[in-house]
């Protein structure tokens, strides 16, 4: 159905990707699967908060980040699925979106909480890839 699949997840909250995951493969099957797995690190808001670290923090954080990533595609993704693993740094629906324009993927498969009242005020980031993303975009509930 689609060639390569766009997969946000975040590592610290399983109800991101329990239910993606596998919507995502089968979203690609019976074509051989490009996924692209990508978390996205939340930058420090105001500059006066970034003072508070270490210079090189940013830079050691994304290497950690990346390295959890990894070893999440090697405990998740099935061997037979070409997999991407991307990290990126910022706000994460921005992110998202620059990843699956940037990719080129075909779809977006992420996942969504139950939605709060303050959800309907603010917007979930997934609310947010869906409204502003050029691919299909599927929302699996997570929880």
């Amino acid at each position: 159905m689609f060639k390569t699949v766009l997969l946000p997840v975040d590592l610290s909250a399983e109800a991101s990707w329990n239910k993606a995951l596998p919507a995502a493969l089968r979203l690609s099957m019976p074509e051989d699967p490009v996924l692209h797995v990508v978390t996205v690190m939340p930058d420090f808001g105001m500059s006066v908060v970034s003072g508070y670290f270490d210079k090189d923090f940013e830079d050691k954080a994304l290497h950690e980040v990346g390295e959890k990533l990894t070893q999440w595609v090697r405990a998740h993704v099935p061997d037979n699925v070409e997999v991407h693993p991307h990290v990126m740094h910022g706000r994460v629906y921005d992110q998202i979106i620059t990843a699956a324009d940037k990719l080129d993927v075909d779809a977006i498969v992420m996942a969504s909480h139950t939605p709060e009242l303050s959800d309907y005020l603010l917007g979930p980031n997934a609310a947010r890839v869906v409204r502003h993303a050029k691919q299909s975009v599927f929302v699996v509930r997570g929880d």
